[in-house]
């Protein structure tokens, strides 16, 4: 499948943060390895001028998705912390992107991009129609994010070279489920500018 990037689309780089890498509190085994892909589709996207969206946990200390907490995670990501920062070699714009924090309540949790965020209305008033999503993990919160772009309406892809997941079989899961609410897989070499 060939698609080419035009003004209606942007790309979603979904939790790239220290804590899901290898080394981190929650790592997400080789996520690390997909930052140089996704910093080549961060290219093709600025080459267009086409706006980037940057997702991350930016939890409070007693978030209600840490164990202490009642929660199933180990405490992550949370804000201000080394943990919570972008990994060091993520290609973050100077222009043309955007930060989105999610899990920002200490009482709510946010798989999705779109929970309580206002990601969904950056994307509306730039007239975007399609989405490009990347990043960890395939099996949550890209998952999640993918699921709340197709509900919201927009056509989605998911960049198959720039993702990583917890566990393959619930990986490989998820990304039939998406596929089947009309999610396509894409690589590299698919899209042009």
């Amino acid at each position: 499948m060939k698609v080419a990037i035009s003004n209606r689309d942007a790309l979603i780089v979904v939790d790239m943060q220290n804590d899901f890498m290898p080394l981190g509190v929650l790592p997400v085994k080789e996520a690390d390895r997909i930052v140089p892909v996704i910093n080549n589709y961060v290219e093709k996207f600025e080459r267009k001028s086409l706006p980037v969206f940057f997702t991350r946990d930016w939890h409070p200390e007693n978030h209600t998705s840490f164990r202490d907490f009642g929660g199933v995670w180990p405490s992550h990501c949370v804000a201000g912390t080394e943990g919570a920062k972008f990994y060091p070699g993520l290609k973050i714009p100077a222009d043309n992107k955007f930060i989105i924090s999610k899990g920002t309540s200490p009482e709510f949790d946010a798989y999705s991009g779109f929970q309580g965020t206002i990601l969904d209305s950056l994307l509306k008033e730039r007239g975007i129609r399609r989405v490009f999503i990347c990043g960890v993990a395939t099996d949550f919160c890209v998952k999640n994010t993918a699921l709340g772009a197709i509900n919201l309406g927009y056509q989605v892809f998911i960049l198959s070279d720039g993702i990583k997941g917890v566990f393959e079989d619930l990986s490989e899961t998820s990304l039939k489920l998406l596929m089947e609410e009309g999610a396509s897989l894409v690589s590299y070499d698919e899209v042009s500018v």
